[in-house]
């Protein structure tokens, strides 16, 4: 059986065994440069992944890739967003999450860009060519220092995701200026964690936080039961106190500082803001005295039947979440994941939330119909001194909930989903 390690397509680059390769995977191979073996690729390459290296500078020669159309240097040494890669002309995603990027000229965004992922950089201004990449779909920005957009990101008529958290907007306006929230197909944006909503995210935090703190001592982790991009869930035993019994419950034990969607602490915050509803999966506490000082939530445990409607978006489907092949959803049950899911997102509106995250594989089902919304990663606290703000949020919620009933449409066996109109006098109040 060949050896496919990104090790093995290394040595067989170096030795011109690649000749006509389409996909070139390099991670954590130890390069401190590009090895110039892959410019001989240039007619046919198309994916290139140098993740994990000690990278700082791509040569002007990569230019001459003139297929390639996916480009991942995540865990790198960048302190400068390459100006070649503005010259790539069929460039669509491209991924620098977790260098030290600071500067991004003019030149390194290729007008032909759909996704872009600088998440976790230290990016204290954007180029305003950011608003000639008129393909822009799903644009992560989280972890930065920015402190306004471009001039013009309004043209980004196509923008449909946007994480914004993270960073250092002082003025709702700079984070979300009108012509932002206008945009015709935005439906899933993360904010918090700046500055201008800070103050509301300490105040629910510190509210809700003391009396749910749930010490590491009480907990006796298990298995893993799955992992996600900001953090690890473990089956755990929880034991309240001396003499009770134990419960089991679930664990999310945050990665880092920084995810793809924002801070754990607004997360976490969030997830206690948002109170008890029968469509959410709820929260027992905050995980409080971890021996390596790791932030985590104490979940309730689910049974194994309860599984995400889909799965989240791919590489092909950029912003949407890719099912099971040949899913055929009853008409009934279709019906009432719909209702689920409307009656949650109102339900979270009004406790000043917005999801930011409203996707199928953020849905649990039980195969009968039932559906519990979760993942607070991405959420967002309404602004309370803007009401015209805080409902242009709400209506980004509403978009993506009509993207999750479309979907749910096409995989219903039978009949036809209630309408919006249907789903808001079924909830009351959710979708005014």
């Amino acid at each position: 059986m060949p050896n496919h390690t990104p090790a093995a397509q290394l040595a067989r680059l170096l030795t011109g065994q690649l000749q006509g390769a389409t996909h070139l995977d390099l991670r954590h191979c130890g390069l401190t440069e590009l090895p110039p073996q892959v410019l001989s690729l240039a007619d046919t390459l198309e994916v290139l992944d140098v993740s994990g290296n000690t990278l700082h500078t791509l040569p002007d020669g990569l230019a001459q890739c003139r297929r390639l159309h996916t480009l991942f240097a995540s865990g790198n040494r960048f302190t400068m967003l390459p100006a070649v890669l503005g010259r790539l002309p069929a460039l669509d995603t491209l991924g620098f999450k977790a260098n030290q990027i600071a500067e991004v000229p003019a030149a390194a965004l290729a007008p032909t860009l759909r996704w872009l992922i600088l998440t976790d950089n230290r990016i204290g201004e954007l180029p305003a060519t950011l608003a000639d990449c008129h393909r822009m779909q799903k644009l992560m920005l989280a972890g930065n220092r920015l402190a306004r957009l471009p001039a013009g990101i309004g043209r980004l008529q196509r923008l449909e995701l946007l994480r914004l958290a993270a960073n250092r907007f002082a003025r709702r306006q700079d984070a979300l200026p009108d012509e932002l929230l206008a945009l015709p197909r935005l439906a899933w944006l993360a904010h918090a964690g700046n500055p201008f909503s800070a103050a509301r995210e300490l105040s629910a935090a510190a509210e809700r936080s003391p009396a749910r703190r749930i010490p590491w001592g009480q907990l006796s982790l298990q298995e893993m039961l799955g992992e996600g991009a900001s953090g690890q869930i473990h089956a755990a035993q929880w034991q309240p106190g001396a003499g009770t019994a134990a419960r089991p419950v679930a664990v999310k034990l945050f990665k880092g500082e920084v995810t793809s969607d924002g801070l754990p602490q607004c997360e976490m915050a969030a997830t206690l803001a948002a109170g008890d509803h029968p469509a959410l999966v709820g929260v027992h506490g905050v995980l409080a005295d971890h021996p390596q000082h790791r932030q985590g939530l104490v979940l309730p445990r689910l049974a194994a039947h309860w599984a995400p409607l889909a799965g989240p978006p791919s590489m092909r489907s950029c912003s949407r979440d890719v099912y099971a092949p040949g899913l055929r959803l009853p008409a009934d049950q279709a019906d009432r994941i719909g209702q689920a899911a409307a009656s949650a997102m109102a339900h979270l509106h009004e406790r000043g939330l917005m999801h930011g995250d409203l996707y199928a594989h953020n849905l649990l089902v039980d195969g009968q119909g039932g559906a519990l919304l979760s993942d607070f990663g991405a959420a967002s606290f309404l602004p309370e001194d803007d009401p015209a703000c805080a409902e242009a949020l709400r209506a980004l919620d509403r978009r993506a909930l009509d993207i999750l009933l479309d979907e749910l449409a096409a995989h219903a066996g039978g009949g036809h989903l209630p309408t919006h109109g249907a789903f808001a006098s079924n909830t009351g109040r959710q979708l005014r």
